[in-house]
C-alpha cells in the first residue's frame, strides 16, 4: 500500500493525558564526527525554510536537506539539460495542477480518445500514463485477500491468520481510543474559546491563562500538549484527529475486512499474460487521494514559477500511472506498470508503495532486472514500520537472500528537519544491506489535489527526492548508465557517524552509518560534481 502519510503510531496523542489532563567544486565527504561538536539549528525554522528544508544544505544552513538548491546555484545555473521522463507508480496524480500541468508527460504517439491502441503498446488511448486499478479506490491489505482466498498452500497462511486477527483487535481498540480523544480535543477547544475571548487563539494566548477552573486548567494542558507536538493550533489537532478516524475507519472496514473486495477490472490477478484491463485516466477518483501527486510535485513541481513549491528536477515530465489503492497494491499491477514505464521512455521510475506480503514477488523483481537491463533507476521508499528490513520482509525488493538482481534499485529512508540524534523519522525503516541511502521525508512540502498544497510525511517523500537526484544526473549527465546514476548517489551522499535514536525508541541507538548501505543521506551538489567526472 502507499506508505502511510504521518504515521499514526506517531501522530501525537495519548488517550492518557487526557484522560488526567555541475561545476568545479570539491565534493563535501569529510564525515561529520558527531551531535556534539556538529553546528545544530537550535532556532525554529522559518516559514520559509519550513516548506523547502529537504532543498536546503547541511554545511550550509544546518539543516540535513540534499543540497538541492547550492546545487542550482553553483552548478547547474539555470542549464536545462536533456529531457528526463520519471515515471511515477502511485495512486491518481491530479495531471492537471497548476504547479505539475506543464510537466506531464504525453504519449505523442496516441490519439485521444478514439478508443483506438494507436501505438500498438497494449493500451487503449494512454495518453499520459496508465490506470491499472480502473474505478477501484479501496482495497485489502495482501495477507488479507491471501486469507480472502483461502490459499492455504502459501507458507505464511498461518502467519497471514493471526496477523489479521491481531491487527484488527488493534486499529478496533485505537478507533475507540481516537473518538475519545477527538471528543475530548473538542471541549478543550471550545473551553479556550471562552477562556482567551478568542475563536483563533494562539500558544501565547494559551500559556498565558491564569484561571483556576480544572476544566480550564484541564484544556490549557491539552492544547500546550498538542503545540510541545508540533501541532501548530487546535484546530489543526480537530483536523488530523479527524483524519485519523477516518483511515481507522478505513483500515477495519476494507484493508483489514476478509469479506471486502475491491478489484473492478475483471482481470485475473495471477495471470501475468491478461493486460490491457484498467483506463487512460490517471488521475485521483477523489480529493483525499493525493499521495501519487505530492510524490510528483516533490520530484517535478514546476520550479521558480511564483507557486507553492519546486520540484528537484527541473527538465522532466512525468509519466503517471495509477497502481495504488487505499490498501495493498497487486504484484501484477507494479510488474506491469514498471515494464510499461521501460518501454514507453522513462529513464527513472519512482515507487513509494510497499507491502510485507507479495504472493508473486518475482515478477516485480523480474520487472525490475528488466528495468535494469533498459538502462533505468528504480528508487523504492524503504517503508514506515520502523522495523530492520534485513530482517523483516519489505516488498518489492531487488534481491534474494541479499543476493541482487539488478544493479539501478536504491531504496530510501527518511530523515526529519533536525540534524542530530532525531535526525532519523522515528517511522523510518532501516536496514545495513536492504537500505542505500536517507534523505528528507518528515513534513515535506508539495502538490496536493485541486491545485492545493499540503505537508505530508513518509518514505514515500523521501524516495522521490532521490528520484529527482536521479532525473538531475540523468538530464545533466545523459551518458551516464543507470548502474552509474545509482553509484553516484550512494558514493556522494554526506557521511555521518553520528548516532541517532532509531524507530522513536530512545532506547535504540545506533550510528546512522549502519541504518543504510551507504551511511550517507542523499546530497545533489555533490552528486552533480561526483556525476561531472566520470567518463
Amino acid at each position: 500500500m502507499k506508505f502511510n502519510i504521518r504515521p499514526l503510531a506517531y501522530l501525537f496523542v495519548s488517550s492518557a493525558l487526557f484522560m488526567g489532563c555541475g561545476g568545479t567544486a570539491d565534493i563535501i565527504s569529510t564525515p561529520i564526527e558527531n551531535i556534539d561538536t556538529s553546528p545544530l539549528k537550535v532556532t525554529e525554522l522559518t516559514e520559509a525554510e519550513k516548506k523547502n528544508w529537504g532543498h536546503l544544505d547541511l554545511e550550509k544552513d544546518t539543516i540535513p536537506g540534499m543540497a538541492v538548491d547550492r546545487a542550482y546555484e553553483e552548478i547547474i545555473k539555470g542549464k536545462k539539460g536533456k529531457k528526463v521522463i520519471v515515471a511515477v507508480i502511485d495512486s491518481g496524480i491530479d495531471i492537471d495542477h497548476e504547479d505539475l500541468d506543464d510537466v506531464i508527460w504525453t504519449n505523442e504517439d496516441e490519439i485521444p480518445n478514439n478508443g483506438k491502441d494507436d501505438d500498438k503498446n497494449g493500451y487503449i488511448d494512454d495518453i499520459h500514463g496508465w490506470n491499472f486499478l480502473g474505478d477501484a479506490y479501496d482495497e485489502q491489505l495482501e495477507y488479507v485477500r491471501m486469507i480472502a482466498a483461502k490459499d492455504t498452500s502459501n507458507p505464511r497462511y498461518d502467519e497471514a491468520v493471526a496477523l489479521q486477527a491481531s491487527e484488527y483487535e488493534k486499529w478496533l481498540g485505537r478507533k475507540t481510543q481516537y473518538e475519545q480523544i477527538y471528543q475530548q480535543v473538542i471541549s478543550a477547544d471550545e473551553t479556550l474559546v471562552k477562556a482567551t475571548g478568542k475563536k483563533d487563539y494562539t500558544n501565547e494566548d494559551v500559556n498565558a491563562i491564569t484561571s483556576e477552573d480544572a476544566d480550564v486548567q484541564q484544556a490549557k494542558g491539552i492544547a500546550q500538549y498538542m503545540y510541545s507536538n508540533g501541532i501548530e493550533s487546535m484546530a489543526d489537532a480537530k483536523k488530523e484527529i479527524k483524519e485519523a478516524l477516518e483511515s481507522i475507519n478505513e483500515r477495519l472496514n476494507y484493508n483489514l475486512n476478509i469479506n471486502f473486495s475491491g478489484r473492478t477490472t475483471k482481470d485475473d490477478i495471477n495471470d501475468l499474460s491478461d493486460v490491457g484491463y484498467g483506463n487512460g485516466n490517471v488521475k485521483h477518483v477523489k480529493k483525499s487521494e493525493s499521495h501519487g501527486t505530492h510524490v510528483a510535485g516533490i520530484i517535478a513541481a514546476e520550479r521558480n514559477n511564483g507557486l507553492g513549491a519546486n520540484g528537484v528536477a527541473n527538465n522532466v515530465e512525468i509519466m503517471a500511472l495509477r497502481v495504488v489503492p487505499n490498501g495493498d497494491e497487486y504484484d501484477k499491477d507494479v510488474a506491469l506498470s514498471i515494464r510499461y514505464a521501460v518501454d514507453n521512455g522513462a529513464k527513472v521510475i519512482n515507487g513509494s508503495f510497499g507491502k510485507s506480503f507479495s504472493p508473486h514477488s518475482k515478477w516485480v523483481r523480474d520487472a525490475i532486472k528488466y528495468a535494469a537491463d533498459n538502462d533505468v533507476v528504480f528508487v523504492h521508499a524503504a517503508g514506515n514500520d520502523s522495523n530492520n528490513i534485513d530482517e523483516e520482509p519489505n516488498f518489492p525488493d531487488d534481491n534474494v537472500d541479499f543476493v541482487e538482481v539488478s544493479d539501478n534499485y536504491i531504496r530510501v529512508g527518511s530523515l526529519t528537519q533536525n540534524y542530530g540524534s532525531k535526525m532519523v523519522s522515528g517511522f523510518s525503516n532501516y536496514g545495513k544491506k536492504n537500505v542505500d541511502v536517507f534523505a528528507p521525508g518528515s513534513s515535506i512540502y508539495s502538490t496536493t489535489p485541486e491545485n492545493e498544497y499540503d505537508f505530508k510525511g513518509g518514505t514515500s517523500m523521501a524516495a522521490p527526492g532521490v528520484a529527482g537526484i536521479a532525473a538531475l544526473i540523468r538530464s545533466q549527465y545523459p551518458n551516464l548508465t543507470a548502474a552509474q546514476v545509482k553509484q553516484v548517489i550512494l558514493d556522494s551522499g554526506l557521511p555521518l557517524t553520528t548516532k541517532v535514536v532509531v524507530g522513536g525508541d530512545a532506547s535504540n541507538v545506533k550510528p546512522f552509518a549502519d541504518l543504510s548501505k551507504s551511511g550517507k543521506i542523499a546530497n545533489a551538489f555533490n552528486a552533480l560534481i561526483m556525476a561531472s567526472k566520470i567518463k
